[in-house]
């Protein structure tokens, strides 16, 4: 392993922050890691650097996690299991399942970021969660070195949550992530509204888990920006849930707020819609900025720093709750 120093760490998140590693150091095997930690014991970690937000140059040792493979595990006549590692893009390994007809995921294409940071927060995207395919989750238990085996029910799994983000965090380094998809009885996920209206103007009646994630590239490319082209981290804020009745009292003065049910008592109201009707959707203050296609999304236009978007995503907070009485809670993690 080569530690390097003041290593620039703007191609290292989605971003594009420009902050500097005082201390640098890529890992590409399990082992690597273990031997690292028995001496390193101040660092931070870096996978897809793709739902995070620097705000300063970092003076622990940073580590970037890039150990790759995909191997199966075992199958059946319907099924397969898979052990991908963590350095594994997420992307390139949902199209690679799509290319083996490997269902599943395919709902979850063009998310970016890496496989071993998937679980922590429960990706999800188009009616389809990534716990709903995986088995289990291997960790290095960073006081011991240890690799510790979590299934898929003790990872505790919720609406873009599990215990590595809550219980267990910063006590665990993801190594590996294991997934259930299927060979050739896909269970087809089309209902979510967007893929509807895609595959109805390609004119496809009986998709595939091919056309679905060609639908899902497509409204993604033409609703959210390319990290390469213009940095950012997908959806900032998280969707919030709010009671019925604060929702029925927010209709009868804005009439076209949506929602989605979450319970008989609870509702889910898209942040998105919330940060465009206080006027964000667009807008730029200096090198920071909201899409213009998707208010979720806050952007670096070129040489923001990380205190001036997290300054423009108070400002956003602040205008949601006074306008509409909800707090929009954060999704991407702030590095302070």
């Amino acid at each position: 392993m080569n530690i390097q120093k003041n290593i620039s760490l703007k191609k290292y998140n989605t971003f594009g922050i420009s902050v500097n590693a005082k201390r640098f150091v890529k890992v590409t095997s399990v082992y690597e890691l273990q031997q690292l930690l028995k001496t390193e014991k101040d660092f931070f970690l870096i996978s897809g650097g793709s739902n995070m937000l620097l705000t300063k140059n970092l003076e622990q040792l940073v580590i970037l996690i890039d150990i790759k493979g995909i191997s199966i595990d075992k199958e059946s006549n319907n099924s397969v299991f898979l052990t991908v590692n963590a350095g594994e893009n997420w992307h390139d390994f949902v199209l690679w399942c799509v290319g083996e007809n490997y269902g599943g995921l395919e709902n979850l294409s063009l998310i970016p970021g890496n496989v071993g940071t998937c679980p922590i927060q429960n990706i999800g995207a188009y009616g389809v969660e990534v716990k709903d395919t995986i088995t289990k989750v291997e960790a290095l238990e960073i006081e011991t070195g240890k690799l510790v085996t979590f299934s898929g029910e003790e990872c505790k799994f919720g609406y873009r949550d599990s215990i590595f983000k809550n219980t267990h965090k910063n006590l665990f380094i993801i190594t590996s992530v294991s997934f259930k998809l299927t060979k050739n009885k896909h269970k087809i996920n089309s209902s979510y509204g967007a893929i509807e209206t895609e595959l109805a103007t390609q004119k496809i009646t009986s998709p595939t888990i091919k056309d679905i994630s060609n639908a899902v590239i497509a409204i993604r490319k033409s609703k959210l920006p390319d990290p390469n082209e213009i940095g950012n981290s997908g959806s900032f804020f998280k969707n919030p849930v709010i009671k019925l009745s604060h929702y029925n009292a927010l209709k009868k003065v804005y009439s076209s707020i949506p929602s989605y049910p979450v319970s008989e008592t609870l509702v889910k109201v898209p942040a998105g819609w919330l940060v465009e009707n206080c006027g964000f959707k667009g807008r730029r203050f200096g090198d920071a900025g909201v899409h213009k296609n998707q208010a979720l999304v806050l952007v670096n236009y070129g040489n923001a720093t990380g205190i001036e978007i997290y300054n423009l995503a108070k400002k956003i907070q602040k205008s949601v709750i006074e306008k509409f009485d909800i707090s929009l809670e954060i999704e991407v993690n702030i590095i302070q």
